[in-house]
């Protein structure tokens, strides 16, 4: 499929740190006497935080912002860790010549440090966050900034992701989507927004490049 370029989305995609994700937000929630709602920011996990901030705090985003940030990095080590098979699957797509990015709507800090962590770091090309564009999944710029330093073209590239989000931008940048069961969305979900490919495991990704 003339593939030169494998683009990622970090939480829900390479790494499993939904379950640390919404532990913070309970946390936050808990301290600035916010309601919860099981779903309420479930669903909107993929957006910039500063941007979820806004919806449940509006002017008192910076707390909202600060409180997150602090119970995220306390526990970070503790509850992060790859999908089984990812860092595998990365080191062989790697070995294949292939450009690999990391494609998120998380901030950098806590992105640099999280691909630290698990040792993805060395293998990846180019790191795109919420702190290097001004608008978000879905508006391709994100992808479309990687792939502008890794000079491929959207129609040689894939990105792969566990969101709506994700499935969006990689269909509005026209590059090809690939959706993982085992994240945010369910394979239902994903499956509405036809993309190109849905992965049951990691074994199935050379399928589609």
């Amino acid at each position: 499929m003339n593939t030169e370029a494998v683009l990622f989305d970090l939480d829900g995609t390479l790494a499993d740190t939904l379950p640390l994700i919404v532990q913070t937000y309970r946390k936050v929630f808990r301290d600035m006497k916010i309601p919860w709602g099981d779903n309420d920011v479930v669903k909107l996990i993929g957006l910039p935080l500063a941007e979820i901030a806004r919806r449940f705090v509006g002017k008192s985003e910076p707390r909202f912002v600060e409180l997150y940030q602090y119970y995220y990095q306390l526990e970070h080590d503790r509850l992060t860790k790859l999908f089984p098979g990812t860092y595998e699957m990365i080191s062989r797509l790697k070995n294949m010549g292939l450009k690999l990015g990391v494609v998120t709507s998380k901030g950098k800090p806590v992105t640099l440090r999280t691909i630290a962590y698990t040792g993805l770091d060395c293998l990846m090309d180019v790191v795109v966050t919420a702190h290097d564009i001004v608008k978000p999944k879905p508006d391709p710029e994100s992808l479309l900034n990687a792939l502008a330093a890794l000079e491929t073209a959207a129609d040689r590239s894939v990105l792969v992701g566990d969101s709506s989000f994700d499935i969006l931008t990689a269909q509005n940048a026209g590059a090809r989507a690939l959706g993982v069961t085992w994240g945010l969305d369910s394979r239902e979900e994903l499956a509405k927004l036809a993309p190109d490919g849905l992965l049951d495991s990691w074994e199935e990704i050379s399928l589609y490049l």
